[in-house]
């Protein structure tokens, strides 16, 4: 009787123990600016900011690395708080709206009529693990449209490669998001 209580015992744990999922870390995009531009051509303008899209990367709330041009991956217990097209549409557009640069700021969402639309395209969006170099990538492209016209105003691309603390996701998120505050400070600049 002993034995089997033992077993039963032994079993429990055994299953309490597989069943317990790792834990999952979450990331956000934590770039608020508080830059306000006072002398702007599009003070009575307003613009719409279109959904990114992605060109190379493969995104949605994973984290991506990669150890070589041929080798990537996904972190498993690491990945963004939200679809990354969705983190990045957020951050364009509050961004936008505390530079008070245009008069109205609104998302694809909306049915309101612009005068703008800035549309993005994603070229990289990853963690590149070189041996002991670390690096956050970035690289989007900037469309900005005449939304009456459907004319070509202007179009920049902006790509930065910055250090990570650390080889994981955290090291990661935290390059990530001094990036978008120096993209988000030359996205201003370039509008």
């Amino acid at each position: 009787m002993i034995i089997k209580y033992s077993i039963s015992i032994l079993l429990l744990f055994g299953v309490l123990a597989c069943s317990q999922a790792p834990k999952l870390d979450l990331y956000t995009l934590d770039t608020s600016t508080n830059t306000k531009v006072h002398k702007t051509v599009y003070k009575t303008k307003s613009i719409k900011v279109v959904y990114p899209q992605s060109l190379r990367e493969a995104i949605s709330e994973k984290m991506n690395f990669s150890y070589s041009n041929s080798e990537q991956g996904s972190y498993q217990n690491s990945q963004w708080s939200n679809h990354l097209a969705k983190l990045l549409q957020a951050n364009f557009i509050e961004t936008l709206e505390e530079s008070h640069l245009f008069k109205a700021v609104l998302s694809d969402s909306s049915t309101a009529q612009e005068n703008y639309r800035l549309e993005s395209n994603i070229f990289a969006f990853h963690h590149r693990v070189r041996g002991e170099a670390s690096h956050a990538i970035v690289s989007i492209q900037f469309n900005l449209i005449n939304a009456q016209t459907g004319q070509l105003v202007k179009s920049k691309r902006l790509s930065y490669q910055e250090s990570t603390t650390s080889l994981d996701a955290k090291g990661y998120a935290q390059a990530t998001n001094r990036i978008l505050q120096r993209l988000s400070q030359d996205l201003l600049l370039w509008l």
